[in-house]
């Protein structure tokens, strides 16, 4: 998930004694200020579900929906929280509900798309992702192809894992998660020296993760560096201990 600016719910009053003739633009004013509140309470909501306040980011968008009860971008936080939350049913009907409002809301198809992966739905989940990127004013596409190319490794895809990965590396060539998933799938595919090289360049470009060290761990075993192995090893013991990674190094579960 996602950093999130925390805007203010500035609250607006409405316009009071129109003239009969304006009432059009009256009426257009007051949507436009309802809007404006739904979209900053959903912004609270966002902020609060990076904290994981799950009730008080509920509470955020109730105040959205009452303000606006047809803003998507709410329906999809809706979604985001439900589904951190396990609650399948009520995370896909805000998902739908968000897309219904706004068939080119690539981001709720991003994340209605990253929910089915999760749930073992892949074609489904495939034809999100393809979705949100047929929308030419997305403007995070490399993020749905990142999550295109994962949801298909989770399928056994391999093939069209890497093809997303490559064009989401091509966008954004930089970015250290994608290039940890690179890493992860060359490693699987047992193309070992390219996995060290991108494990290499993320280790320049972002602090080690549970996730980095224990690839790490794998990947110098298999080529056979003990000692660096081992250095892999106590960095995850040290810095992750509580880590589902530590409990398998651990336990010795390198497959």
């Amino acid at each position: 998930m996602k950093k999130w600016i925390v805007m203010a719910a500035v609250l607006l009053a409405g316009c009071a004694g129109q003239p009969a003739g304006e009432s059009g633009v009256a009426n257009t004013q007051l949507d436009s200020e309802s809007r404006q509140r739904a979209r900053a309470f959903t912004d609270l909501a966002h902020a609060y579900l990076a904290r994981a306040q799950y009730k008080i980011a509920l509470d955020e968008l109730r105040k959205a929906i009452t303000a606006d009860s047809r803003f998507g971008p709410a329906y999809n936080v809706y979604g985001l929280i439900y589904m951190e939350l396990a609650e399948d049913t009520l995370a896909e009907e805000n998902f739908r509900r968000a897309i219904d409002l706004d068939r080119s809301d690539s981001e709720s198809r991003n994340n209605y798309g990253w929910f089915l992966c999760t749930r073992g739905r892949y074609d489904e989940g495939l034809e999100q992702f393809s979705a949100a990127l047929r929308n030419p004013l997305y403007a995070r596409p490399e993020q749905a192809m990142a999550n295109a190319g994962l949801c298909a490794e989770k399928k056994g895809d391999l093939a069209l894992a890497e093809a997303n990965l490559l064009k989401s590396l091509k966008l954004q060539p930089d970015n250290p998660n994608t290039l940890l998933k690179m890493a992860g799938l060359h490693f699987r595919q047992g193309r070992l020296v390219e996995a060290q090289r991108l494990l290499g360049r993320h280790a320049e470009l972002a602090p080690p993760t549970a996730e980095s060290l224990w690839l790490g761990v794998r990947l110098e075993r298999r080529l056979g560096d003990r000692a660096q192995e081992a250095v892999y090893g106590l960095q995850l013991r040290k810095r992750f201990p509580d880590s589902n990674e530590a409990r398998l190094l651990l336990t010795g579960q390198y497959e």
